[in-house]
């Protein structure tokens, strides 16, 4: 009996760490467009962050219903599934990676060619998927969250 929840666990944290993984992707590829975008036209941190979070958004469920949308589902469909599979996700995402960005002295405003630029933006977005693993690995144990996507993937 030990060594079934040995494996359940190891399953669990596996499919925990994949989850995360995904989401992390989405949500990187909007964090980083909007971080650029922001960064080149000058913008404040406000108006960046803002930015970086609604791509963040966009580019997670964008990403997640996909594969759903393969699989023959409504736009409509696919959209609740992701809303449902990745919201949550994100949300801890997004407040973890600008919090970071933030806090890091000249991260927001150092150049794009500059190593404190990209180190600091790397460093947010591992954290933030640090951040959002326990809240996946216990979405998905409740069969919530990316458990509702899994499947598609």
């Amino acid at each position: 009996m030990k060594n079934h929840l040995h494996h359940q666990e190891q399953s669990l944290n596996k499919t925990a760490l994949i989850a995360t993984l995904h989401c992390l992707s989405g949500c990187a590829i909007g964090e980083v467009a909007g971080m650029v975008i922001g960064t080149t036209l000058q913008w404040s941190n406000a108006e960046t962050i803002v930015l970086a979070t609604g791509l963040a958004f966009l580019s997670g469920y964008t990403l997640t219903m996909l594969p759903i949308l393969r699989a023959g589902y409504p736009l409509r469909a696919a959209l609740k599934i992701a809303l449902a599979a990745d919201t949550a996700s994100i949300a801890i995402m997004e407040i973890t990676d600008n919090l970071m960005m933030a806090i890091i002295p000249g991260a927001m405003a150092a150049p794009l060619d500059s190593v404190l630029f990209w180190g600091s933006l790397f460093t947010a977005l591992v954290i933030a998927g640090t951040a959002a693993f326990p809240l996946n690995r216990w979405l998905i144990a409740r069969g919530r969250g990316h458990a509702l996507a899994h499947c598609y993937h």
